[in-house]
């Protein structure tokens, strides 16, 4: 009977077919009695659902589910993570209750490895995002709501219609309860709107009766934050704010922010604020000044600088921003550009320890970066086991994030915006990474020099096409330049309860900077390392100007465009359609120059990783060139798997892995700071004297 039971499972199962889980069991109580249909519609991962029957008990019941986005109302989970379990706590109205386990079944490759690294990432995510101030009592991080705000029922942010107020149902400062009409409102279509209350509590007027509450050809309504609020209702008391599932909603500092953000501020401290006063020699760097072809390494520093860029400059800076802006609000903005800045001392500091710690081969081929500066530069000081620990967790930690996140995720995401705007390309996911891999492959193959070529070329143009693109949108909205920056002023330093207040904004926009330009995570180090230069601290001054590139430049380019044309207000789009539509608002075809930005943003950032997994290879599995060599056909392979399938878990773990990078990183830059700091001294007393870089000015005054 049971093989017969198991062959008909099996059989629904590669039908895609729902099956039923009967629970005949007692559990919690005899009154009720519950049924799950559990279905698995397809292998597409994330879509499988629970549904339960109750019978018994005393109506109406509450299903208390550990799924965060399911209703206490409903009886049914959507969009779940097969292979993993699901709790519910079902409570009928004479508090009887049953507590129940379900598990979505499996049925292909992707939706395995789904399941196995959903729980990774969950307790990567507790250790990365824990808040250490909460855990120590410093405050509680439950968010609580004092007050709701009231709008127009079929307000939205893309709304062409008029609102106005056109009479009061109840005098300001009057305690209503919830349910209760309080206005009417008239739309310029004709029709009205009577508001009811969403809470009770006291209610108060914001504006009068006349008044326009949005006017969609209005700057400031279109772009202020807030503009569709007439009224607020104060609560009798403070109200904790829940998910969908009843858990409580909580606000805090994660933990990777704390760690990137104290260390930008100690080593823009201790470097006696280099971010801004090495800025200028920094330009002259990058473009060329005191090149030095006898120097030993491989490539110039532009080309250094433009494969570290291509590196952080990616999908982070479009989508990342776009969830910034719209979860954080305009003043997300401003934040945003202050955590850039103040990475600009980060990347100072491991980029010159990349180069002062690199070892070059007979053959010229260079190994640096934080594999080399954990191991020896902690040797040095005694720290040899502490050292060749924190290398060695640093470069398992790269690997994962350059097959992942620096590979993975790029041709996922690539592949899924360019396949929007080309409908040509929907179903071909496959033949799409192959392609990209071939065009990887081309790049790759012929090591940092060609990456470093390549990269010099597309980076700038890229660069140059994005931010054309952006000042375009910008000039046509300049009209609301006034209403924009007091949006990003008013929302960085007093926002909307809303949007999480101060403390909530401001973690949003330091979080964006520091995940998009990396610094303090240690890849660049390893593209600096390759740099054609006799003094560390010289490519340390070009690396600081990836930050501000990627953070005070793009970053806040984005962030503009969607504040400009109002977009930061809307609510529920993905980060990339977001920015899409904020484009397309000025000219129709602009999502298409969008979507060929995104791209090269992907392409370069996937040749520019490739190089940073290899040298983490290499370190641990040995720098021959055949090593070398089955590195980046791993890599490429893995192109192909990344456009083909939906990985969800597998990308976040990879993701992850990224910011997990800064931990062994950042605890070497702290002993290390020392050191660097003399260096720097010692570099600024030559440069002052004249005694630096002496062969290119006699070069330049030749040439005169």
């Amino acid at each position: 009977m049971r093989k017969i039971l198991f062959s008909v499972l099996l059989t629904c199962s590669i039908l895609n077919l729902t099956y039923a889980q009967d629970d005949e069991e007692e559990v919690g109580s005899s009154e009720l009695k519950v049924t799950a249909t559990i279905g698995n519609p397809s292998g597409i991962i994330n879509n499988g659902f629970i549904e339960l029957s109750v019978k018994g008990g005393v109506p109406p019941y509450t299903y208390a589910w550990s799924d965060q986005n399911t209703s206490l109302k409903s009886n049914r989970a959507e969009n779940l993570v097969e292979g993993i379990n699901y709790d519910v706590l079902i409570t009928d109205a004479n508090q009887n209750s049953f507590t129940g386990t379900y598990r979505v079944p499996v049925e292909s490759i992707t939706e395995h490895f789904n399941g196995f690294f959903k729980p990774i990432v969950d307790k990567m995510g507790v250790i990365l995002f824990s808040d250490p101030f909460a855990a120590l009592g410093f405050y509680d991080p439950v968010i609580y709501s004092k007050r709701t705000q009231v709008a127009p029922i079929s307000w939205e942010a893309t709304t062409e219609v008029s609102y106005s107020l056109k009479k009061w149902l109840v005098s300001d400062e009057d305690h209503i309860t919830k349910g209760q009409e309080i206005a009417v409102v008239a739309l310029s279509n004709g029709s009205e709107e009577i508001i009811k209350a969403s809470a009770s509590g006291n209610l108060k007027h914001l504006l009068a009766e006349g008044e326009v509450i949005f006017n969609p050809n209005n700057a400031e309504h279109l772009i202020a934050q807030g503009s569709q609020y007439f009224a607020e209702i104060e609560f009798d008391e403070p109200v904790a704010l829940r998910y969908p599932n009843g858990t409580l909603k909580r606000s805090g500092v994660p933990f990777i922010v704390v760690w990137l953000i104290l260390g930008a501020v100690f080593f823009t401290l201790r470097m006696g604020f280099i971010n801004i006063r090495g800025f200028k020699h920094a330009i002259a760097l990058a473009r060329g000044k005191y090149d030095n072809p006898d120097a030993p390494g491989t490539i110039t520093h532009f080309q250094a600088l433009a494969t570290a860029v291509s590196a952080t400059v990616g999908l982070g800076n479009i989508a990342g921003v776009a969830v910034a802006v719209s979860l954080g609000g305009a003043g997300a903005t401003f934040w945003m550009i202050v955590a850039g800045i103040l990475g600009m001392s980060t990347k100072f500091v491991e980029c010159t320890l990349g180069v002062k710690y690199r070892h070059i081969t007979k053959d010229g081929r260079v190994f640096g970066g934080p594999m080399n500066y954990l191991r020896y530069g902690l040797e040095k000081r005694n720290l040899k086991g502490l050292g060749k620990f924190l290398a060695g967790f640093f470069a398992v930690l790269a690997i994962g994030a350059s097959f992942g996140g620096g590979n993975m995720f790029q041709a996922n995401q690539s592949y899924e915006i360019l396949s929007g705007q080309f409908p040509a390309l929907v179903g071909h996911g496959f033949a799409f990474g192959v392609v990209i891999a071939l065009l990887v492959g081309v790049v790759i193959i012929g090591g940092i020099r060609s990456i470093a070529k390549v990269t010099g070329r597309v980076v700038p143009f890229m660069a140059v096409i994005y931010i054309i693109v952006s000042l375009i949108v910008i000039g046509v909205n300049i009209h609301n330049i006034g209403p924009a920056i007091s949006a990003i002023i008013d929302g960085a330093f007093s926002p909307d309860a809303l949007k999480g207040g101060f403390i909530g904004v401001l973690i949003v926009g330091f979080q964006r900077a520091a995940f998009s330009n990396e610094a303090g995570v240690g890849s660049a180090a390893i593209a600096h390392s390759t740099v054609k230069t006799n003094h560390p601290p010289s490519e340390g001054f070009v690396a600081l100007l990836e930050p501000f590139i990627d953070t005070v430049v793009v970053c806040t380019l984005t962030a503009l465009v969607l504040i400009f044309t109002g977009m930061h207000e809307v609510q529920g789009l993905g980060g990339v359609q977001l920015t899409s539509d904020a484009f397309a608002s000025v000219i129709s075809w602009f999502p298409y120059v969008l979507a060929v930005a995104v791209f090269l943003f992907a392409f370069s950032t996937m040749i520019s990783w490739s190089y940073y997994g290899m040298r983490a290879w290499t370190y641990l599995f040995g720098k021959s060139k055949r090593s070398e060599l089955f590195y980046k056909l791993l890599f490429l392979v893995f192109i192909v798997v990344g456009a083909s399938v939906s990985l969800g878990a597998v990308l976040d773990f990879s993701d992850m892995m990224i910011l997990a990078m800064s931990f062994p990183n950042i605890i070497g830059l702290y002993i290390l700071s020392k050191e660097v700091r003399g260096d720097l001294r010692e570099y600024l007393k030559k440069l002052n004297a004249g005694e630096l870089f002496k062969k290119q000015r006699e070069n330049k005054k030749k040439m005169e």
